[in-house]
């Protein structure tokens, strides 16, 4: 009866800690914090909560891991189901659209008084990927951006001692590389595929992509003509192959086939080169920064990777913000970079980690600060899908490049007409509360 008693003890004791909250060994509430980590970050972003957890033992974090394929849609789900999590890793392009819906809570108060998160400790143009007109939403976790990889080898027996930084010599590297190589092999690898190297070399040349504060396609626009121009010659002349990369099996074989000379990527295929290119081709390869129409300050990129943010309907907003510092330390994100490759947002992280002298990581050191974020607007992701098809109709022949620019701005045009709509009510708003 002693036993059955205490045992009944316990869980009146237990349902009272369920009802009134837990608390920890100063008799404070333990606060519990949704943190949705997307890919493979989701899996060991938990090796680094366990020392969050140690450090603040009144917070408990619960991760969720997302895939990258259905973080977007499960993020919108849960805004419009009242079910965001505290904190998440976001794609910065992301922050737009979930700022139009009023998702995020805004972080310049948080990182005024922060003695570890500083813009001046990030990369500029990475930081500016999360500030939306003077608000600023997202902290920069880990950064991405597109370099050349290329065969040193290849671009050495086209006469090319290294890789040239200015368009009109590097065109002439490829035609080089063509002719050298034959005609069942190319000097480099663009995906039809992918949007990237076309808005790339857009903002290369300047070009603004949209026009009246975003509001309409801007493609026509003579900038992005000339870059378009550039690209869609790669092709025309036999430079670049015609294929996706779901045409081409095997991307690492192709490249240490020589099948292709360079390869325009990002990041993460230093470790995959790394692991899948054959010993006798491991020393035959190098990254550079892309070259530019008028030299290297004109080799710009574009301006990725992933941002933590808080949800604005979050409950525990200081503990919220003090596990996005903690995962913004130079030291976190150091464990970051050993566990996935995934290169830090923070200057003193490249340096501890001598990262700035790497064989194959200084070409993204310098990269990193000449980069540009992409337009920041809901519509950017739906209308990348536009270039693509647009581009791809040149490459085939099927289309003008005056055609093709102007069926994108036509379809950039429709894409923004709800844009439009909602800006010129907010115009009229604010006029009549004058």
């Amino acid at each position: 009866m002693r036993y059955a008693a205490r045992r009944g003890l316990v869980a009146m004791l237990a349902a009272c800690c369920a009802l009134a909250g837990c608390r920890d060994a100063s008799g404070r509430g333990v606060v519990t914090l949704r943190l949705w980590g997307l890919g493979r970050e989701g899996e060991v972003v938990q090796e680094l909560v366990r020392d969050f957890e140690r450090e603040n033992p009144g917070i408990r974090v619960r991760v969720q891991q997302i895939p990258w394929t259905a973080a977007h849609e499960k993020l919108l789900t849960a805004h419009v189901g009242d079910a965001t999590p505290d904190v998440a890793q976001i794609g910065n392009t992301w922050i737009a659209e979930l700022d139009a819906l009023g998702a995020l809570a805004p972080l310049d108060r948080w990182v005024a008084r922060s003695p570890t998160v500083n813009s001046t400790r990030y990369f500029r143009g990475i930081w500016d990927t999360n500030v939306l007109g003077d608000t600023l939403y997202g902290i920069p976790w880990y950064v991405d951006t597109r370099v050349l990889f290329y065969r040193t080898d290849l671009l050495a027996k086209a006469g090319y001692r290294a890789m040239p930084q200015r368009w009109a010599e590097w065109r002439d590297a490829l035609a080089a590389i063509k002719r050298d190589v034959g005609p069942d092999r190319y000097a480099i690898f663009l995906p039809l595929d992918e949007w990237n190297q076309p808005v790339i070399f857009g903002i290369q040349t300047g070009a603004p992509l949209l026009r009246e504060g975003g509001r309409y396609g801007a493609f026509e626009d003579s900038s992005f003509r000339r870059a378009f121009t550039f690209y869609i010659d790669l092709f025309r002349d036999g430079l670049a192959p015609v294929l996706t990369n779901q045409t081409v099996a095997n991307p690492y074989q192709r490249f240490a086939q020589g099948f292709y000379a360079m390869w325009i990527t990002g990041p993460w295929n230093i470790g995959e080169f790394q692991r899948r290119l054959p010993p006798a081709v491991q020393d035959l390869w190098a990254t550079a920064p892309l070259p530019g129409p008028a030299g290297d300050s004109s080799g710009i990129s574009m301006a990725g990777g992933a941002s933590l943010v808080m949800f604005r309907r979050t409950e525990h907003p200081r503990e919220a913000w003090k596990l996005i510092e903690f995962l913004s330390r130079p030291e976190e994100q150091l464990r970051l970079f050993q566990l996935t490759g995934d290169l830090p947002a923070r200057t003193e992280a490249w340096e501890r980690a001598s990262l700035i002298d790497d064989r194959y990581a200084h070409a993204f050191w310098v990269q990193l600060h000449r980069v540009r974020p992409l337009p920041k607007l809901p519509e950017w992701e739906l209308l990348t899908s536009r270039v693509i098809a647009r581009a791809e109709l040149a490459i085939y022949g099927r289309a003008s490049i005056d055609d093709a620019l102007a069926g994108l701005d036509r379809d950039a045009d429709a894409l923004l007409e709800k844009r439009r709509w909602m800006l010129q009510r907010n115009a009229e708003r604010h006029a009549a509360g004058r």
